[in-house]
């Protein structure tokens, strides 16, 4: 059969939200056209992102009734650390209460000020965590826009004092393209050369896995677990948010073999999250996450969640929406630049209109998140893409809340020439896409 179904059944069901025009407007202009300020009472279909907003199964469900509560040592500790060694291969586990707490607890550890962080795109709050350590975060993406650029890497080792190398496995700030198993493989050869640490932001770890089988001919019919272990047996560290890839609502980790940098890191958890065996998360949601882990490489869900995206992205591409290629699992992206040309911010003035058409919300990937700030005072150095981003919450939406999604955007698409530039009317010096007001020029 070649159209996809979803490999469950639905058991619970929760009231979606359908504002007026007039009401959207309103909302709109209250949070100064940002979307991040938007209560979430006022959104139809939430397409802002997939960390924690998945639907967990009965039987994550059930273990969370499970859960040991112990501050020290806890039964639900125990069963989470062996599930993420058996996956991993890695000896130290810390559970962390999410990925943010994760990165700043090995970026502020392992980075002295002035060393470089180099990566095939580092995440708005990866770059945030570099930057606060001291350090300075290096994109070198190859030109697919998934993997690293092996060339710019050896570059980056000749002109940077480098910490780390950082593979953020699926890219998701340029389309969600796979990191393929060959360039882990030449990453960490290289690493080596130059002695130091290959980290794995493996936040979309189990969708990676599933490219990989798809797009890499040595991996076809293998089975997505075991490419995922392999990947992350070419790792030294691994950091991760289990709100996207452990199907849980919160919840993250951070796994290594080196014991002295372990100790380190158990020092800040300490200070920061909480004791080392529960580091900021009941036990109940570290039951759920363990449970998580199990089903997410399942081969069934990963098929389901690649066709549906594939389907989505197709529909969108015929309605006239410029949709990078080829499609990831965990979310569509359109490239605004190319729909609305000789805009500014041309991102977020589609996300506008979406929200005002169909009170639908996604997120913006271009100048807001991932330009800067001209430090002397000029014009703000704009994004090399002006990306929007729609999200697919695992286990949430049907296909006929995308096909709502398509018909919204058919109905930009015909009005496209009229849809105005916008300019930032306030703004902080980081994670601005969060905080930014915005208005229409």
């Amino acid at each position: 059969m070649t159209a996809f179904m979803e490999p469950f059944r639905i058991k619970s069901v929760e009231p979606i939200a359908f504002p007026t025009a007039a009401e959207r407007r309103a909302a709109l202009e209250a949070a100064g056209y940002n979307l991040f300020k938007v209560d979430a009472a006022q959104i139809t279909i939430d397409l802002l992102t997939d960390s924690g907003t998945g639907a967990m199964s009965a039987a994550q469900w059930s273990a969370l009734l499970s859960g040991d509560e112990s501050y020290a040592g806890a039964r639900s500790f125990r069963r989470f650390e062996s599930v993420v060694q058996e996956l991993t291969g890695f000896s130290e586990v810390l559970p962390v209460h999410q990925g943010r707490a994760a990165e700043r607890l090995v970026l502020s550890t392992l980075l002295k000020p002035g060393q470089a962080s180099v990566s095939n795109t580092h995440f708005d709050t990866t770059r945030a965590h570099v930057e606060l350590a001291g350090g300075k975060a290096v994109d070198i993406p190859a030109p697919d826009g998934g993997d690293i650029d092996l060339d710019q890497l050896r570059k980056a080792f000749a002109v940077e004092d480098v910490a780390c190398v950082v593979l953020t496995v699926t890219n998701n700030g340029l389309g969600g393209k796979p990191v393929l198993m060959q360039n882990i493989r030449d990453t960490r050869a290289i690493c080596d050369e130059f002695d130091v640490p290959l980290i794995l932001d493996a936040a979309r770890f189990a969708e990676n896995a599933y490219l990989i089988t798809e797009r890499e001919p040595e991996f076809a019919g293998r089975l997505p677990r075991e490419v995922a272990e392999e990947m992350f047996r070419l790792a030294d560290i691994i950091w991760a948010s289990l709100k996207k890839d452990g199907i849980a609502n919160i919840g993250g980790l951070i796994a290594m073999n080196d014991q002295d940098l372990a100790a380190r890191c158990r020092l800040e958890l300490i200070a920061y999250e909480g004791f080392p065996t529960y580091g900021g998360l009941a036990g109940r949601d570290l039951e759920a996450l363990a449970q998580g882990l199990l089903e997410v490489t399942e081969p069934s869900y990963l098929r389901y969640r690649a066709e549906s995206a594939r389907w989505f992205g197709e529909a969108l591409r015929a309605v006239g929406m410029p949709v990078i290629e080829p499609v990831g699992l965990h979310a569509v992206y359109i490239d605004a630049g190319e729909l609305l040309p000789g805009r500014t911010l041309p991102a977020n003035a589609l996300l506008a209109e979406f929200y005002l058409e169909g009170g639908i919300r996604a997120s913006e990937l271009g100048t807001l998140a991932f330009g800067r700030i001209d430090p002397a005072g000029g014009p703000d150095i704009p994004s090399a893409r002006e990306l929007v981003r729609f999200c697919l919450p695992r286990r949430v939406y049907t296909q006929s809340h995308l096909e709502y999604v398509v018909e919204t955007a058919a109905a930009i698409a015909k009005r496209a020439e009229s849809i105005p530039s916008y300019r930032i009317t306030h703004q902080s010096p980081v994670m601005r896409h969060f905080t930014a007001t915005l208005a229409p020029v």
